[in-house]
């Protein structure tokens, strides 16, 4: 597909008149809802979407958003940064990490803060350049803070076996990769936030098949709808979970066909089982423990394993938030960003008190970004 082509096929997805006759469906199908229909699209991204394009603002009174764990950097306990400062403080070192983690604020510093003291660190445009750096600095012990969803998580596991064939010994991996279906599932488990339907991710979906939501309706009585990020997407997957409400039904449908499959990409699942396991307890930030929802290296690999290899030098209490930041409640689904009382004003993007602030997917950040001040 050529250059033009491709921007005609997106330019289509954000064509006006589609949004504004999906707008006009939505507030007809609305008519007939039983009960406030209160959504929790799982994925920051979709979250920017809505707020980018005006989406809250074309939809009746009685449909509501409501914003949810899908953005790695929001969930990383502060502990978990203090790890990643830890590490760059060892001597010989490089570490590695991807995009916004540099700037969320840790207990007492940031990634930022200590990379403009002195340390090397490095945000990575691709983990594969963690091979580069590694072969490039063979005096060094390189560290990759591996971050992300089931979306990012293939991209580990590819260097790990990059680093296996090519016989690298000087790259260690600090690995939080999380699962969005345990997280989902605390969340309506805990009862506290009403939400009854899903817009579920859709670049997770594409590694892990939109298989994994399947108990959602089962377990809650609430339908998910696998939306695309472009705002078409969105209006349609508003439009597919109306109908299934309307018409008593209650499934996991899929309206991102043209990338996601019931089953995924049974290869990238393969490659990360090889070198990845389920951890047994991991902190999410603002949300707590919640078992088996993320990963950590198999014991055969222990030996790029740094919690293991560096583990007498990294935090283990866990650290809470600042007292002012409510990014737990809203990551969470009981808050929006400007319930909070220091949104725009102490905390920004320049100044962010939370990781929900930092983050270009975070929810503190689309409201501020688009006007939700």
């Amino acid at each position: 597909m050529s250059e033009l082509e491709l921007k005609d096929l997106y330019n289509g997805f954000r064509d006006p008149d589609t949004i504004k006759a999906l707008a006009w469906a939505i507030n007809e199908e609305a008519k007939h809802l039983k009960e406030p229909l209160k959504i929790m699209e799982v994925c920051g991204g979709h979250t920017h979407t809505i707020m980018k394009y005006g989406l809250k603002q074309l939809l009746p009174k009685n449909i509501d958003f409501i914003h949810g764990p899908g953005c790695p950097v929001c969930i990383m306990p502060k502990e978990r940064i203090d790890h990643a400062i830890a590490l760059a403080h060892v001597e010989d070192s490089i570490l590695l990490t991807l995009g916004d983690m540099i700037r969320v604020p840790g207990s007492k510093s940031s990634l930022a803060v200590e990379r403009a003291n002195g340390y090397d660190i490095r945000a990575l445009y691709s983990p594969l350049d963690a091979i580069k750096i590694a072969l490039e600095n063979l005096d060094k012990k390189v560290i990759f803070f591996a971050i992300g969803f089931e979306t990012t998580t293939p991209m580990t596991a590819a260097v790990l076996e990059q680093m296996e064939k090519r016989g690298i010994s000087n790259l260690y991996f600090h690995i939080n990769h999380v699962l969005v279906p345990p997280a989902v599932d605390a969340i309506m488990a805990d009862g506290q936030a009403q939400i009854n339907a899903f817009i579920g991710p859709a670049h997770v979906s594409v590694i892990s098949g939109a298989k994994i939501y399947e108990s959602l309706p089962k377990n809650y009585a609430t339908p998910v709808v696998v939306s695309g990020f472009e705002p078409v997407d969105v209006m349609q997957s508003i439009l597919m979970i109306l109908k299934q409400k309307n018409e008593n039904r209650c499934e996991m449908e899929i309206q991102y066909s043209r990338s996601v499959t019931l089953e995924g990409n049974v290869k990238a699942q393969a490659m990360i089982d090889k070198f990845m396991e389920p951890r047994v307890h991991f902190r999410w930030r603002g949300i707590g423990d919640i078992p088996h929802s993320a990963l950590v290296l198999r014991e055969q690999y222990a030996k790029y394993d740094a919690e293991k290899i560096f583990a007498d030098i990294l935090p283990t209490e866990p650290i809470d938030d600042h007292k002012l930041c409510i990014c737990g409640t809203i990551l969470k689904g009981l808050a929006k960003p400007n319930d909070c009382r220091v949104f725009g004003t102490a905390c920004t993007p320049n100044t962010p008190v939370g990781s929900c602030m930092v983050s270009s997917e975070g929810a503190c950040n689309a409201y501020y970004r688009y006007g939700e001040v």
